[in-house]
Formats: structure tokens, C-alpha cells, sequence
């Protein structure tokens, strides 16, 4: 999955604001391997996570799976499974963002049609659905307004130093 977002790594301290996690959570995250940074890993004191995009769109996924009730056991499956469709799926990146996750609450169930999903709700198993990309959609906006958010904070910094030092 790419980004058209031009910003290629985040922080954690980005990351949390963007997703809407505690830091607590994204370290216990990367200490539990749940979900590492792939850009730059923990390695010691002072050393900074980086996370990538595709980063961001698990933990925008786990996290809408949280909210819903899933159990963590559950979310370490669904990330396995989420992590080997991208991974073995040789087309492009939309069949990925085609794919519609739909629970009961305690099962989560990987759709990748509309027949796929017809067929989950009609055996009564369907309770919610997270439609990738949508979410896909959704963390790009969020990236952006969280973008647009602080470089204007950085303007407003430039300006009130350019008063200071022409005063």
C-alpha cells in the first residue's frame, strides 16, 4: 500500500495523535511485537521509533477492531492473516483495500467481494464491517488535517520569531 501523502515516517508521538492511541499502548505494541515500527525500531535509550504508512493503517485497524470488542488473541490472528494477504496477493494494492473485515464479536472474517460479505451476513455472522479502504481513506485524511495542523503551528512560530527579532 502507498501513501499519496508526501511524509514517508512518523514518530510515535505523531503516530498516537494520527490513530488516536495512548504512547503506552504503541510501546506495548512494539515490545510485545504486536506491531513494529518498520521504518526504525527501538534499539536502546534516546533512539526514535519510526513508523511507516502501512504502520498506521494496522493500528488504524486494530484500533476499530478494539473499539468493536475484539480480544487481543483475535487481533494478533486477523493482523497474521491481514499482514499474509498483502504479502502473497500479487496484484495491486486496491485488492488489498477491497477487502472487508466484518465481525460477530469474537470471530473476524476476511471478505475480499461483495458476494463474500452477502453471504457472511446472510448466515446471521456479521455484526459490524471495516471496509480497508475506507479506513485507507480515512487515515489519509487524518493524516493530512494533522499535517496541516502543525505546519500552521510552525508558521505561526516563524512569524512571532520574525516579530521578535525585527522589534
Amino acid at each position: 500500500m502507498k501513501s499519496d501523502i508526501i511524509k514517508k515516517f512518523y514518530s510515535s508521538k505523531e503516530v498516537c495523535k494520527i490513530i488516536g492511541i495512548t504512547y503506552k499502548q504503541l510501546d506495548y505494541y512494539d515490545r510485545t511485537d504486536f506491531i513494529k515500527p518498520s521504518i526504525n525500531r527501538a534499539g536502546g535509550y534516546g533512539t526514535r521509533r519510526m513508523y511507516g504508512f502501512n504502520d498506521l493503517m494496522k493500528l488504524k485497524v486494530i484500533k476499530k477492531l478494539m473499539e468493536a470488542g475484539i480480544s487481543l488473541q483475535k487481533l494478533r490472528k486477523t493482523k497474521r492473516y491481514l499482514e499474509q494477504y498483502d504479502d502473497s496477493n500479487n496484484s495491486s494494492d486496491d485488492e488489498f483495500l477491497k477487502v472487508t473485515l466484518l465481525s460477530d464479536g469474537n470471530t473476524v472474517y476476511a471478505c475480499n467481494s461483495d458476494k463474500a460479505i452477502i453471504d457472511t451476513l446472510k448466515s446471521g455472522q456479521g455484526v459490524f464491517g471495516i471496509a480497508l479502504g475506507k479506513v485507507y481513506s480515512n487515515l489519509n485524511g487524518d493524516i493530512e488535517r494533522y499535517l496541516i495542523k502543525n505546519n500552521k503551528k510552525d508558521v505561526i512560530k516563524e512569524k512571532v520569531k520574525e516579530i521578535i527579532i525585527y522589534e
